[in-house]
């Protein structure tokens, strides 16, 4: 087996339903495999919360609750920056969270903050999302275990390579050099 990467399809004219031929990057990519990994390995989460009887919480969910738990309340803004998420990102995710009675707020300190605590309902399962977290990375780590090239590993060279020239420079260089509209004009327009 090569080391080197595998080569990426160029993207080529599909039919669609009428037959004619459509030009559609869309239909090769080089990430889809890995989003659909992830996905799928949070459906299997998924499963694990729906066989214990919790049906409508999302896995993506759990880092706050499980860090909520571990912390207890925070603002909006130092949950943000316990998670590395945004302000404005986490704030959407726990309006939902909220929606969905894992989260409460009240008032902050000041009248632009808000303090988010786990209500009653995440209390009850906190703790057995706490142990379905470690399950899970010890799963990951016995995973990586029968792989010649851990995700782990892969995840820090990428990050180590987007260190060395970002991942916005490397587009837009490809934008630069290829046969597609120039943005800058076409957006001005």
């Amino acid at each position: 087996m090569s080391d080197e990467p595998a080569a990426v399809p160029a993207a080529a004219p599909v039919d669609d339903p009428v037959g004619d031929p459509v030009d559609d990057p869309t239909e090769v990519s080089s990430w889809r495999p890995v989003v659909r990994l992830l996905a799928d390995m949070d459906d299997e989460i998924a499963r694990v919360y729906a066989d214990n009887g919790i049906e409508d919480l999302k896995p993506s969910w759990v880092l706050e609750i499980v860090r909520l738990r571990a912390r207890g309340p925070m603002t909006i803004a130092e949950l943000a920056r316990s998670v590395g998420r945004t302000h404005s990102a986490l704030s959407q995710k726990v309006a939902a969270m909220r929606a969905a009675g894992w989260l409460e707020t009240t008032p902050g300190r000041d009248a632009r903050s808000k303090t988010v605590a786990l209500t009653a309902k995440a209390e009850r399962v906190a703790a057995l999302l706490a142990a379905e977290w470690r399950a899970s990375e010890a799963a990951i780590t016995e995973l990586e275990a029968e792989l010649p090239y851990p995700l782990t590993r892969v995840a820090g060279d990428i990050r180590s390579a987007l260190a060395r020239r970002s991942f916005y420079d490397r587009v837009t260089e490809h934008l630069a050099v290829s046969d597609s509209p120039r943005w800058r004009d076409e957006v001005a327009d």
